[in-house]
């Protein structure tokens, strides 16, 4: 390996892609991320490979699809999820000192601690002890209820219940220090403060902007309701919609939900995801601080989006912009800062890593974008794939394909939609009926 720079890698988890640069109610949302970005390769056009958190993560891990890893739904019971060489252990292999802050949500076999001997490992067991020697309680079965709501899926073609978050919100009851996030985020500054010279590579996996949206002071009060810019298809179906997507999950947990309803949502949603924020940028002074920023690789994603009421959906786990798309910041050494446009997937990010450090990438799904960073070139045009199966086993199985300008997503047993992003992001009006976008829907459909 030629290049050894320290490795921080950070994932954020229901971030939406539009929040980085977002201004709400005068304020930046993401002000670390919006500095970071500005001195980094910046893809604007990012997607995940699932709107699910562990097909999500096993994807970018593996850089292989959730239908060649093995991992395409979160109840991986059953699953057989192939032996799979992930970045964790391939930098592990080449010599760094590898660190895991954070959720988990990775799933391979054998598991990722049994393949990897991890520096450090802070997890939620590690966070339920620290609240319990800070006597506070975990939130019960009882508080949580509210927040809940149950909704039916099919999983293998049977209909089953199933209770997921809701949109309600609420303040954490206690000090903002003791929140999860805050917690992992003083772990890994600590491990950065305290690493030698030996190189790392540090992950770290927030779990906010994630529901249920109880959210502390200061932050559930940091972006008034009334004083929101939301987008116009809150609460607005497409035009053109499919008739079975009003069967999902995502609509299914956004009914009876009131323009009020969805302002507070998002109040809720953006003070966590400036929670996150503030977490980021601690790990940044702790580089810093250092010496370390300049020759550190620095690589910041989430691992899908979040509706907030567009199109009538809330959480993720369909096809549209707000739950596939994520924000991708990569930094290296001596690179220039860009901002790149044409699609590119959350398996480009393992082999333009390891390109970037000349070690020897397994066979994936993915592809380099080194070329482009080095040069701030990018082609005329680019695709994308997502794919989503169901959340506890295989139920709806909807794909999308994107290019710079079209987006097309084909259901096995409902209609199909098509959407100019160009002309309509929002995707507001499905263009699949119209005859003059047939050549459109067929090169895609390909």
């Amino acid at each position: 390996m030629k290049h050894t720079p320290n490795i921080l890698f950070v994932m954020t988890d229901h971030q939406r892609a539009d929040s980085i640069g977002m201004l709400q109610a005068g304020r930046e949302v993401t002000p670390n991320l919006n500095k970071l970005a500005s001195v980094s390769a910046f893809f604007a056009r990012a997607y995940s490979t699932c709107p699910l958190c562990v097909p999500a993560r096993t994807a970018l891990a593996t850089g292989k699809y959730p239908s060649r890893n093995g991992v395409v739904f979160n109840d991986w019971k059953g699953v057989t999820a192939g032996d799979h060489p992930t970045l964790h252990e391939i930098l592990a292999d080449a010599g760094y000192r590898v660190a895991h802050v954070g959720v988990h949500h990775i799933r391979v076999k054998p598991d990722l601690r049994d393949r990897v001997r991890f520096s450090l490992w802070v997890g939620n067991r590690e966070y339920q002890r620290y609240l319990a020697e800070n006597g506070i309680e975990d939130d019960k079965t009882e508080t949580m209820k509210p927040f809940k709501k149950r909704v039916i899926e099919f999983a293998d073609e049977c209909p089953i219940s199933m209770d997921y978050s809701n949109p309600r919100t609420g303040v954490w009851g206690h000090d903002a220090r003791h929140f999860k996030d805050n917690f992992f985020a003083r772990e890994a500054e600590r491990f950065i403060l305290e690493a030698g010279r030996e190189p790392f590579a540090l992950f770290v996996c927030f779990w906010a902007p994630h529901p249920p949206l109880r959210v502390p002071e200061p932050y559930f009060s940091m972006f008034p309701p009334d004083r929101l810019d939301l987008p116009p298809n809150v609460d607005m179906p497409a035009e053109g919609e499919p008739p079975l997507r009003r069967l999902g999950i995502a609509a299914q947990l956004a009914e009876g939900c009131s323009p009020e309803d969805w302002r507070r949502a998002w109040s809720a949603h953006l003070g966590l995801t400036n929670l996150a924020d503030a977490a980021v940028g601690r790990l940044l002074k702790a580089l810093e601080s250092t010496n370390r920023t300049d020759d550190s690789v620095i690589i910041f994603t989430d691992d899908h989006g979040e509706h907030l009421g567009q199109h009538r959906m809330y959480q993720k786990m369909e096809m549209y912009e707000q739950a596939i798309r994520v924000p991708l910041i990569m930094k290296f050494p001596d690179s220039r800062a860009h901002r790149f446009e044409t699609p590119v997937s959350h398996l480009d990010v393992m082999p333009t890593l390891l390109d970037y450090l000349q070690i020897e990438a397994p066979r994936g799904d993915g592809k380099s974008l080194m070329p482009r960073i080095a040069s701030g070139d990018e082609p005329e045009d680019g695709f994308a794939f997502s794919m989503f199966c169901g959340n506890v086993a295989l139920g709806d199985m909807r794909r999308a394909v994107v290019n710079r300008r079209f987006k097309y997503i084909h259901d096995p047993i409902d209609l199909p939609e098509l959407y100019d992003l160009e002309t309509d992001p929002l995707e507001t009006r499905n263009l699949a009926e119209d005859e003059a976008h047939a050549g459109v829907m067929a090169e895609l459909h390909e």
